[in-house]
C-alpha cells in the first residue's frame, strides 16, 4: 500500500510533466520490450485485482448502489477475463507478421513488427469505474507501454481502490494513478504523451482530442451517443422488451451502449411498454426501490439532468424519483417530441423514449439521419430484416435480438465511429490500440536486380508486366 499512498491524493500543485518524464526516462531504457517484462506485469496485476476483489465490489456499491452480483457481471468478472486472454496470447501478439513483397524488389521479407507507443495517459468514466479503468490498462502493459489513470472523481470510492490497488502492484514509473477533479485532467493533457486513451462522454471527447492535437497525439477515443433499437413486427415482443430492459435499466441506465430509444410500430407501443414493466417487475421487484439489484444515479447533478430530461413526452412507466437518495425508477416514455433534449442528448439514465415507426425502411432512415452510434440493436424473426438493417445503417458495434452483450466478446474490438469515438479495443485489439505497427522489409546484399535503377527508357513495358 506504501506506492498507492503516495499516489493516492493528487495535490493542487500536481507536476504532472514530473510524473510523465518519470515513466518516460523508464520507458526509454527499453525495459518494457520483452516478453518476461509484459508478462510479470501482467501478472501482477491479476494478482493484485483478485486480492482486491472485495474492496472493488464495496466501492461499486458504495458509488453506484451496484449490488455485488451487478458488479461482479459488469465489471469484475470481465477483467479476470481480459488479463487471462493477455497473458495467454501476448506472445503471438508480440511476433511480426508477415506481408508479401513486390517482385521488383525480391529477393525481400516483408513484416508488420508491434512497437510499444511508449508513455499513455488513460482517462476513466464513472459509470463503469472499474472496468473502464482496468481494461485499457491491460492492453496498455501487454503492448510495452506505461501508463498513468486519471479515474472518475465522480466514483471516488472506487478511485480511492484503484490508487491504492495500483500502488501495490506496480512502481509509480510503470503505472501511476492520479486522482482529483478537472483541473487534474486538465494538467494531465496539458502533457505530450505517446497515447492518450479517453473513456466518456463525446463533448469531453472533444477536448480531449484537441488537448491531444497541440502534440499530435493520437487517441483512442471512447464515447457514446444515442443507440437505438429497431424493432420489426417479425420479432418475438415479449423476448425483446425483456432483453431491452434488462440493457437499458443495469447500472441505472449509466451504461454508453444502453439502448437509448426505441423504433416501434405504434400499434405495438402499448403492448410493449407493458411487457417491459413486466419484466421491470421480474427483475427488481414491485418497488424497484427497494431492490438490492437497481443502481442509483451517480451524483445530484445527474439525477437533475435526468429529471430534466423526463419532462419530455409523456411516463407511461415508472416516473418515481427520490432527490436524496438519487433514485430514479425505470421508466418509459412515449410522444416527445424527437427535437426535445429527451431525443436529443444522450440520456445516461433509466429513462426509455419509444417512437412510432411503422417499417423498417422508415427506421432506417430515421438513423441515418442521425449521428452515428456506439451500438445499435435490431429484432426480427426475419433474418432478412436484421442483416438490412446490419448492412444499411453505421454504428460504433451491432446486435441483433439482444442488447450490449457484444461488449462481452473478446475477440472483437469495441469502439464507435464518427462522433461515437474513434478507436476500438479488448482483446487483441487493446494491444494494437497501444501498438505502432511499423512496417518492415528485410533484403540481402545480393542478387541486386537493376530493374528498378535508371536509366528507365525501354523498361516501361518490364514495370507494366512485373508492377
Amino acid at each position: 500500500m506504501a506506492q498507492g499512498a503516495r499516489l493516492a491524493a493528487v495535490p493542487p500543485s500536481l507536476d504532472a510533466r514530473a510524473l510523465v518524464e518519470k515513466q518516460r526516462a523508464y520507458f526509454e531504457t527499453r525495459v518494457t520490450l520483452p516478453l518476461q517484462w509484459r508478462r510479470e506485469q501482467l501478472g501482477a496485476l491479476e494478482r493484485t485485482v483478485r486480492k482486491y476483489e472485495a474492496e472493488i465490489l464495496a466501492a461499486l456499491r458504495s458509488d453506484l448502489n451496484k449490488s455485488p452480483e451487478e458488479a461482479y457481471l459488469t465489471e469484475v468478472g470481465s477483467i479476470y477475463g481480459e488479463v487471462k486472454t493477455a497473458l495467454k496470447n501476448v506472445k503471438s501478439w508480440m511476433k511480426p507478421r508477415k506481408g508479401s513483397a513486390p517482385l521488383v524488389i525480391q529477393p525481400a521479407r516483408a513484416y508488420q513488427y508491434s512497437d510499444p507507443l511508449g508513455v499513455t495517459l488513460i482517462i476513466a468514466p464513472w459509470n463503469y469505474p472499474y472496468q473502464l479503468s482496468i481494461a485499457p490498462l491491460i492492453g496498455a502493459l501487454a503492448a510495452g507501454c506505461t501508463a498513468v489513470l486519471k479515474p472518475s472523481e465522480l466514483a471516488p470510492a472506487t478511485s480511492a481502490v484503484l490508487a491504492r490497488l495500483l500502488g501495490e502492484a506496480f512502481p509509480p514509473e510503470v503505472v501511476a494513478v492520479v486522482e482529483g477533479d478537472a483541473q487534474a485532467s486538465q494538467a494531465l493533457l496539458a502533457e505530450r504523451w505517446d497515447l492518450i486513451f479517453f473513456t466518456g462522454g463525446t463533448a469531453v471527447g472533444r477536448v480531449v482530442a484537441e488537448a491531444a492535437a497541440k502534440h499530435l497525439t493520437p487517441t483512442v477515443l471512447e464515447l457514446g451517443g444515442k443507440s437505438p433499437c429497431i424493432i420489426d413486427r417479425s420479432a418475438d415482443l415479449e423476448v425483446t422488451a425483456r432483453r431491452i430492459a434488462w440493457g437499458k435499466y443495469v447500472n441505472a441506465g449509466q451504461t454508453c451502449i444502453a439502448p437509448d430509444y426505441v423504433l416501434i410500430p405504434p400499434d405495438l407501443k402499448e403492448r410493449f411498454a407493458g411487457l417491459v414493466g413486466k419484466a421491470v417487475q421480474e427483475f427488481y421487484g414491485k418497488d424497484p426501490r427497494a431492490s438490492s439489484d437497481y443502481g442509483r444515479i451517480i451524483s445530484a447533478r445527474h439525477f437533475e439532468r435526468v429529471s430534466a430530461l423526463a419532462k419530455d413526452g409523456t411516463v407511461v412507466l415508472g416516473g418515481e424519483r427520490d432527490a436524496d437518495s438519487r433514485y430514479f425508477s425505470p421508466t418509459v416514455i412515449t410522444d416527445a417530441p424527437l427535437t426535445s433534449p429527451l431525443m436529443q442528448d444522450e440520456i445516461f439514465g433509466p429513462l426509455l423514449p419509444l417512437v412510432d415507426c411503422g417499417s423498417i425502411d422508415e427506421a432506417i432512415r430515421f438513423v441515418r439521419s442521425r449521428p452515428k452510434p456506439l451500438a445499435l440493436y435490431s429484432f426480427a424473426s426475419d433474418a432478412a430484416v436484421n442483416e438490412r438493417v446490419l448492412t444499411e445503417t453505421s454504428s460504433g458495434g451491432a446486435v441483433t435480438n439482444d442488447v450490449c452483450v457484444h461488449f462481452a466478446v473478446e475477440g472483437l474490438p469495441f469502439g464507435g465511429v464518427g462522433e461515437s469515438g474513434l478507436g476500438g479495443y479488448h482483446g487483441q485489439a487493446s494491444f494494437d490500440a497501444f501498438s505502432h505497427k511499423k512496417s518492415v522489409v528485410k533484403r540481402p546484399f545480393a542478387l541486386d536486380m537493376k530493374l528498378r535503377y535508371p536509366p528507365y527508357s525501354g523498361k516501361l513495358s518490364l514495370f507494366k508486366r512485373f508492377l
